[in-house]
């Protein structure tokens, strides 16, 4: 099985290419989607560009479309690009879209390529603490709900921090894997890569929600 994988950087991307690893498939290309308006309605916009580093330490092809982020054109940008791979499959992080699955599912179809979506209304705990235990060191990157303040900005999530992270769900009743939007990840190390992702940059607050401003990307390969 050839594929490729729909990659925004964080951390639903990251287990949905875990899990096609796994499978024992041949990973031909990263996909991203680099949105050049600044919105989208079907992908991520902030640090996509991480996404070239974590192609580099897993020696896999990375593909940037660029997209405006047009609700109807977003798609068929993907899709003139998918069009130009020699995939049978391709595999999504998806969630719990059903506006994001639908309209891949779509896609796929009009291709004559399969849409996996190994995600697809996993346990919201068993997710992100899945992700902690298999030794993926996911960064926060943004927060945007209560009882998540400017301290969670560059944190990468750890046994310690991550029941921190149940604990506030529990008490302030937001998503723990951050699927309402509470908050925004990027993957900086993980079993499918040869090494680390190091990120500098500084944390924006802006009354209750913040962002980490990054300034700078690079690697460190394991010795």
């Amino acid at each position: 099985m050839r594929v490729a994988i729909l990659s925004s950087g964080g951390k639903d991307s990251a287990a949905a290419w875990w899990w096609a690893m796994c499978k024992g498939w041949d990973i031909d290309a990263l996909v991203t989607m680099i949105v050049t308006s600044g919105d989208s309605m079907m992908f991520q916009v902030p640090g996509t560009e991480i996404v070239q580093y974590q192609a580099k330490l897993a020696d896999i092809p990375c593909l940037s479309v660029k997209t405006q982020g047009h609700e109807e054109v977003e798609i068929l940008d993907l899709e003139n690009a998918l069009s130009e791979l020699n995939i049978d499959a391709l595999v999504c992080g998806a969630l719990r879209s059903d506006y994001q699955k639908s309209r891949i599912e779509r896609m796929c179809e009009r291709l004559g390529i399969i849409s996996y979506t190994p995600l697809w209304h996993q346990s919201a705990l068993s997710h992100i603490s899945g992700l902690v235990e298999n030794g993926f060191g996911v960064m926060i990157t943004s927060v945007a709900c209560d009882g998540l303040d400017e301290s969670w900005l560059g944190k990468i999530l750890d046994s310690q921090s991550l029941t921190s992270l149940i604990e506030l769900s529990n008490n302030y009743r937001f998503n723990v894997d951050g699927e309402g939007g509470e908050y925004e990840t990027l993957v900086v190390s993980g079993p499918h890569f040869n090494g680390s992702i190091n990120i500098t940059g500084s944390p924006k607050w802006y009354g209750r929600r913040g962002e980490l401003e990054i300034s700078k990307i690079s690697t460190s390969l394991d010795s």
